[in-house]
């Protein structure tokens, strides 16, 4: 088969003659060069077809019509999303159309499949591709993934495809470099009958439960809801694995919000100054604007049950004991306040007259190295997308998915946030690509000039080991005469992405951190700062620090830009001991002036004054946070880091939580605060956790909820077989639905 060229002038492709060297389980005897036969490429969208059928070099127009394009070698067809979908139970038996408790659990045999009534044109269309008498060879080109896998199985199975050669072609980018690879690179589909499997017991498992559940907590609780609620029909309640689990995470914080007493509390703040000599100030190192420093008052008593335990992350906590008398355990607020404003008066009363001399107890200077962050998956994404920009994880994924189609940036739906060993050794092409934009052509020349992407592969922003079916969502450094056509909130997303990536080519940022104790009258007051140093990463992570350092012509910088708050950082720029002190906004003299100061040293304490405190409820779940808490089994681990360490199983898969959410919203069980982003339920979806509480309270379980996933991946990896999974799966089902509408075993 040679190369040849259709009426447009492009050339075809030969993936024979690309392929004569590789060995491969096809060379040789399984190659069908017969005249007249052809390839059929299979993708699961009119759009990503038209991306094969330009790779193969096939004619750019015409065809499309007819629901696929030919030439003289290949064909390409396409789905348009799932055209085969499960039956419901009247197409079992026509009396389960009607929701009785006799007919309750219902758990088929064998399950029955149908086409979906608005795709019935194409899937004939595709139906007939596959069986076409000239196809020897059909490449399953659907997206990457286990949803993906089960949409080409399910036609595969509907049409009946017997006797032709299959091959399962799996990219991370819709790349014209990727695409061949993939091509040439395609396993045996029979390789991902594992995947499938495991495809098909995700969908049973969300048909029995979504079914049964739904039935029996309907018949149960429907009408005492719909009374609650006011209403005269029946009210329908809708439950799932993964959303019931959702929607009670959602309830179990509201309770939590509701049930929470702010506790009052009432700082101590202490003005002071460093003296020159004995009884004389040293105006030279006032704060700014001749100002004078702050510290806080520290508790004698530490980490006391009574005082509640010092401050979370407090470095200036002073030790144990050594009451003065002042006070007791009992008149504190973890170790920061005073829980009664007439004893903060009298301690401040105590502790008069004042100017007072002070003295420096202790002075702790340390380094802080803060590495650039892991590189997105999905779910980091869309949680940084929801505390940016304000919009749901599902609008999230749709940016994400156009600008994987647009060729600009790699497969949207994984997991992980590292490389493979293998995009590591040729990322230089990625980083290059970016150049021809103005915002990143400084840190692209910056990057290839120093060479410090050519040792990521031995960093831990690549491994391996981390990844299952995707690396982590970067720029593929193509596509960019796109970048001006996007939406606005599209360039946004794709320069998060990019800066992201182009951040794990930078060196660590460097923060200068200062902790001061001071002694005054036997109290213990403490101060603390903390300065930029190195911005490092910084530089190309924040676009508000690039704009500043443009603007800035004598190259300098000032501590109250240096922390800028990073997408997946939380506080950055906060300030330290509770918001007192020289924090990093603060003028850089001001730290520089603490780190002047040394053990003995005596100060003037020249003011004490009371600052009003007060505990905060907990923040509701947004829908970013909620996505993290489901990818880690409803733990919300704020903590960038920490969340790189803890490897659990979520709740739900990244191509399936946003929509879970959107769901719930459009049921009316949660509803979603535009402007945060934030979640609450409704009336309904209160009442509806309620019932599940009382008679299916596994459903609520985020462990065990996730445990089903990890059984999931066990059928994916081929660790247990599709029939004991489904085994475990009809005991769940039918112990549970019996319980629920009182049944006996």
């Amino acid at each position: 088969m040679d190369d040849v060229k259709d009426v447009n002038g492009n050339r075809e492709i030969d993936i024979v003659k690309e392929t004569k060297d590789r060995k491969d389980p096809y060379d040789g005897s399984h190659r069908n060069e017969t005249a007249g036969m052809k390839y059929l490429f299979i993708a699961e969208k009119p759009s990503v077809a038209r991306q094969f059928a330009d790779a193969l070099g096939m004619p750019s127009a015409g065809g499309g019509g007819r629901g696929f394009l030919e030439s003289g070698k290949y064909v390409v067809t396409w789905c348009v999303g799932h055209l085969v979908t499960m039956s419901y139970p009247d197409k079992y038996d026509e009396k389960l159309r009607f929701w009785k408790v006799e007919t309750l659990p219902f758990i088929p045999s064998d399950f029955k499949y149908e086409v979906i009534e608005d795709s019935k044109r194409q899937f004939a269309i595709v139906a007939g591709l596959l069986k076409r008498a000239d196809v020897s060879r059909i490449y399953v080109c659907t997206d990457s993934g286990r949803e993906g896998e089960y949409i080409y199985r399910l036609v595969d199975m509907m049409a009946g495809v017997k006797g032709k050669e299959k091959r399962r072609v799996w990219i991370d980018s819709q790349t014209r470099d990727e695409i061949l690879r993939g091509i040439r690179e395609a396993k045996p589909e029979s390789d991902y009958d594992n995947l499938s499997a495991a495809a098909f017991s995700r969908a049973k498992e969300d048909y029995l439960m979504g079914i049964n559940f739904s039935r029996a907590l309907t018949l149960r609780f429907g009408k005492d809801i719909s009374r609650q609620l006011g209403t005269e029909k029946r009210t329908v309640v809708s439950a799932g694995r993964v959303m019931t689990c959702v929607l009670g995470m959602v309830v179990k914080r509201e309770e939590e919000i509701r049930a929470f007493r702010k506790t009052v509390f009432y700082k101590v703040l202490a003005g002071f100054r460093p003296l020159k000599a004995a009884g004389d100030m040293d105006a030279s190192l006032s704060g700014p604007g001749g100002d004078y420093l702050k510290a806080e008052f520290r508790s004698c008593f530490g980490d006391t049950e009574e005082s509640g335990g010092a401050a979370a992350g407090d470095k200036g906590a002073p030790p144990k004991g050594g009451s003065t008398g002042r006070y007791t355990p009992g008149d504190i607020y973890r170790n920061i306040g005073f829980l009664d404003k007439g004893k903060a008066e009298a301690f401040v009363q105590a502790l008069s007259p004042l100017p007072g001399e002070a003295v420096v107890r202790s002075i702790e200077k340390k380094k802080e190295t803060r590495n650039p962050p892991l590189l997105y998956n999905l779910a980091e994404l869309q949680n940084d997308c929801s505390r940016l920009f304000k919009i749901s994880p599902d609008e999230t994924l749709k940016y994400a998915q156009e600008l994987y189609e647009k060729k600009m940036t790699t497969y949207p739906r994984t997991d992980a946030r590292v490389l493979s060993s293998a995009v590591a050794k040729e990322i230089e092409k990625n980083i290059s690509g970016l150049g021809v934009l103005p915002q990143f052509q400084g840190f692209v020349k910056d990057i290839l000039a120093r060479g410090s992407h050519k040792g990521i592969g031995k960093t831990r922003y690549t491994d391996d080991s981390k990844i299952t079916d995707h690396y982590a969502i970067i720029p593929t450094g193509q596509g960019i005469r796109e970048f001006q056509r996007l939406a606005p909130l599209a360039r946004s997303i794709y320069e998060l992405i990019v800066r992201r990536f182009l951040s794990v080519f930078y060196p660590a940022a460097i923060f200068q951190k200062l902790a001061l104790q001071i002694d005054f009258k036997g109290e213990t007051f403490v101060s603390s700062s903390r300065v930029l140093k190195d911005e490092g990463y910084l530089a190309v992570a924040s676009p508000q620090r690039t704009e500043s350092r443009e603007k800035d012509s004598n190259g300098a910088e000032k501590a109250g830009t240096a922390g800028t708050a990073l997408p997946g950082e939380a506080g950055m720029d906060e300030v330290l001991s509770s918001g007192i002190g020289a924090p990093a906004q603060a003028d850089r003299k001001l730290s520089e002036m603490l780190s002047g100061l040394r053990k003995g040293q005596k100060l003037l304490i020249t003011s004490l004054s009371l600052k009003e405190g007060e505990t905060s409820p907990p923040k509701r779940y947004t829908s970013g946070t909620m996505i993290l808490a489901m990818e880690n089994a409803g733990n919300l681990i704020e903590d960038e880091e920490l969340r790189a360490q803890i490897r659990s199983t979520g709740i739900g898969t990244s191509a399936t939580r946003a929509g879970i959410l959107t769901k719930l919203e459009k049921i009316g069980y949660v509803a979603v605060q535009k402007k945060t982003q934030a979640l609450s339920p409704t009336r309904l979806g209160e009442l509806v956790t309620k019932a599940v509480q009382s008679s299916v309270r596994q459903l609520l379980n985020p462990e065990l909820t996730a445990s089903w996933e990890k059984g999931l991946s066990y059928v994916a990896e081929g660790k247990i077989t599709e029939a004991e999974y489904m085994q475990k799966l009809d005991s769940f089902v039918r112990s549970r639905t019996n319980a629920i509408i009182g049944k006996r075993k």
